[in-house]
């Protein structure tokens, strides 16, 4: 039997991580790939795609209705959708109360538990909030759970300044959990030289940019639907994008240990690249002095 294969997905919020990580399962279960989702984001829209459904009914969710997470079964929280894919949401509280990372916490021990793991699966996909600051959702990282990270980016500086603060995570624990860096998916924004731009970034970390992944309005009309494009209109050259990304992550041995970067090498960057002037700089400095 082969090795089951842990990977997550990370990205500043907004970025699309979570339509571009269900459109590359969807690929992976098109090739054959047995995959399970756990989806590791308190708005619970990991599987919404998969699952032609608005939110699936979280784990922590079904855990109040019940009492405790010990009264939950499996078959509670795992649903099937496309192609036999399965799917998990680990939920969190109402916005503004608690902690939005524990959720995350409580849905894999519980996974783990109930031997969801044990299944025949290829892989599991974590699809987790870029904010590594918080324990939960660095628990992918830190638990030595994913073993594969893949950083959706943008040409646009926050999206570039996550992608490096999350490298930093898989530093932190690279030696003791075995996490590493897979690669960066840039999502395309229609930035100045974005795909030179994250190719540059990327041999900074010590890594590649795996796959670049165009815009287009066809990602949205299936998404109204509830849909990957994959399943919406298999035969677009869209669908064929996540394809290929999708055979690149069942591919991948390229697996490093990264070297994030410092906010000024990251700024060095950008103005190399013509994106940011110096006198940008010397306004950020500035701004970063009179907060500090």
């Amino acid at each position: 039997m082969a090795r089951l294969r842990q990977i997550a997905f990370y990205g500043k919020g907004g970025i699309g991580k979570s339509t571009t990580s269900q459109n590359t399962i969807a690929a992976m279960a098109e090739m054959g790939q047995k995959v399970m989702i756990v989806g590791c984001d308190p708005k619970a829209d990991s599987t919404r795609l998969i699952l032609h459904a608005k939110a699936q009914s979280t784990v922590m969710e079904m855990a109040a209705e019940a009492g405790s997470v010990e009264d939950l079964e499996l078959d509670d929280v795992l649903k099937t959708g496309y192609l036999g894919i399965r799917c998990v949401e680990a939920g969190g509280p109402e916005p503004g109360v608690g902690c939005a990372g524990r959720g995350v916490i409580t849905a894999i021990n519980f996974l783990e538990e109930e031997g969801a793991y044990e299944e025949d699966l290829d892989f599991v996909s974590y699809d987790v909030l870029g904010d590594v600051v918080c324990g939960g959702f660095a628990m992918p990282i830190r638990e030595g759970k994913a073993q594969e990270i893949y950083i959706v980016a943008s040409g646009e500086m926050m999206a570039m300044y996550a992608a490096n603060n999350i490298s930093r995570g898989i530093l932190k624990y690279a030696n003791s959990g075995g996490v590493r860096l897979a690669g960066l998916i840039c999502n395309e924004r229609k930035t100045d030289r974005e795909a030179e731009l994250l190719s540059a970034l990327a041999q900074r970390l010590s890594t590649t940019m795996i796959h670049f992944v165009p815009r287009d309005n066809v990602v949205q009309h299936a998404e109204l639907r509830r849909m990957t494009v994959v399943e919406y209109d298999p035969a677009c050259k869209q669908a064929d994008e996540y394809r290929t990304l999708a055979k690149k992550i069942v591919d991948n041995t390229n697996f490093v240990i990264p070297t994030p970067v410092s906010m000024e090498e990251l700024e060095e960057l950008l103005m190399e690249f013509g994106i940011m002037q110096p006198d940008d700089a010397q306004i950020v400095g500035k701004a970063k002095t009179a907060t500090a």
